[in-house]
């Protein structure tokens, strides 16, 4: 069993974006939000075992989220 971290966006139009840091390009959407915590457990899910396939199991840790000031 391991543990993920998600990032959970809404879009302009009231959709849920979800990300997995620790594996590049894992992401899915979905309209609620049971909704997107059950794609989002598919997402991983289906990441690990392609990644396995092809004999690469990467391992990344967590370390933050950080927000940045710019002026625009």
């Amino acid at each position: 069993m391991r543990e993920f971290t998600v990032v959970i966006e809404k879009d302009e139009d009231g959709i849920y974006i979800a990300s997995v840091p620790e594996l590049p390009g894992c992401h899915t959407q979905a309209e609620t939000l049971d909704e997107l915590s059950r794609r989002v457990k598919e997402a991983i899910e289906l990441y690990i075992e392609v990644e396995a396939e092809k004999g690469r199991e990467k391992h990344l840790d967590f370390i933050g989220i950080q927000q940045v000031k710019v002026e625009v």
